[in-house]
């Protein structure tokens, strides 16, 4: 990303970075106000914090969303960057609402507002505008990485959204995919996603090593009926069962991920099933970037 100047934005509980989770535009719905789908990803966003098995109830639903149009209100009125909301403002809103249930959700809210988690209450401060943007959580810790995966999609949506109204497509590639379908919150925005993409000009990229943790996701049928093409690599043999009965593979197709290169494997697309081989040269800075190796690794 940095060969390419591109951004880099590291999300951690020490990290300068900040993304706003309530960041919003004008076009981030098809609907005249772009609130209803906001509010939406506000309400998962809370699911997640309160963290009960049985999700938000009917008037806890009623308050954030009762909350969420008020926090908005100026920005929609006057949409300068002075006037977008973050968590804070959603925390107080709730607060005003002098309600048992909207007390209850600012108290689960308040550990990432004022508590030693608040690394998301704060207004965007890195450039989501570039080309190139690379968003690494891998420091994020258990307690915000969920949070962090829903933020990051939401977003990559609203980056979507402007791309559209300027006529320009947009490429989301996430990695370790099946990270993200673990989470029923995830998971179902995933899904959402992949759906929504198509005909708002983004092209949704999952990659995993975790073919069986990918599969056991409920949510993995509308993804895969929503993706035209599909890239195998070498498989493991109880991997490569899973994907021969998913995907409908030959025996003789299956040759070309068992043991195979690297650079080999099949390309799906639709009905067809191609073997390739494209391994990249080892005499390129693109090798050198992206190798694994450890041991070549260490000589670069």
């Amino acid at each position: 990303v940095k060969r390419l100047h591109g951004q880099v934005i590291k999300l951690s509980p020490t990290s300068k970075d900040y993304v706003n989770p309530l960041d919003i535009n004008l076009n981030y719905s098809e609907d005249d106000s772009p609130l209803a789908l906001k509010s939406d990803f506000v309400l998962s966003f809370c699911e997640l914090v309160m963290g009960g098995k049985t999700g938000l109830e009917a008037i806890e639903r009623t308050v954030i969303d009762r909350a969420v149009k008020a926090i908005y209100r100026p920005y929609l009125a006057n949409p300068c960057p002075e006037n977008m909301p973050i968590l804070s403002d959603l925390h107080q809103a709730l607060i005003d609402q002098h309600l048992p249930e909207a007390d209850r959700v600012a108290q689960a809210l308040d550990l990432y507002v004022s508590g030693s988690l608040n690394v998301f209450n704060h207004k965007t401060n890195v450039d989501i505008h570039n080309r190139l943007v690379a968003f690494d959580i891998k420091e994020l810790g258990k307690q915000l990485k969920k949070l962090g995966m829903l933020i990051i999609q939401d977003q990559i949506w609203g980056r979507v959204t402007q791309n559209r109204s300027q006529g320009r497509a947009t490429w989301y590639f996430a990695d370790e995919f099946h990270l993200l379908l673990k989470e029923e919150q995830t998971a179902a925005y995933s899904a959402e996603i992949w759906k929504r993409f198509r005909k708002w000009g983004g092209v949704p990229t999952g990659a995993t090593q975790n073919v069986k943790d990918l599969l056991s996701s409920p949510e993995i049928e509308n993804i895969l009926e929503n993706s035209d093409f599909i890239t195998l690599l070498n498989q493991a043999s109880g991997d490569r069962k899973i994907l021969s009965e998913r995907l409908n593979l030959s025996a003789d197709q299956q040759k070309y991920i068992d043991n195979s290169e690297p650079g080999e494997g099949l390309l799906i697309f639709e009905n067809v099933v191609l073997p390739f081989s494209n391994p990249i040269p080892k005499n390129t800075q693109l090798y050198k970037i992206m190798t694994t190796r450890l041991s070549e690794v260490v000589e670069l």
